[in-house]
């Protein structure tokens, strides 16, 4: 038999790969917010996915702070299945 990770698993991953984990976590800040956080604040926003994407690729400041969130070197394709993780953290 062939073990599948869960998408979930693959997503987590996804972001230890590109080393989010070194600022974010799901359940407390470290240098960004939570993955919690972040997911409560957008609940309920339609658009919610293509503009974060779009910020884990060109990189952001001033939503949640000064401390800016630098570009990442991501696909698009990849930047959504990010996202749509971190706003499936309750």
């Amino acid at each position: 038999l062939v073990a599948v990770a869960s998408p979930a698993l693959a997503d987590e991953a996804l972001a230890k790969k590109y080393a989010c984990t070194a600022c974010h976590a799901i359940d407390k800040k470290i240098v960004g917010p939570a993955y919690k956080d972040v997911a409560a604040k957008y609940k309920g926003d339609a658009g919610a996915v293509d503009k974060l994407a779009a910020k884990i690729k060109a990189g952001g400041k001033g939503v949640w702070g000064e401390i800016p969130m630098p570009p990442n070197n991501v696909t698009p394709e990849e930047a959504k299945k990010l996202v749509t993780w971190i706003l499936s953290q309750k």
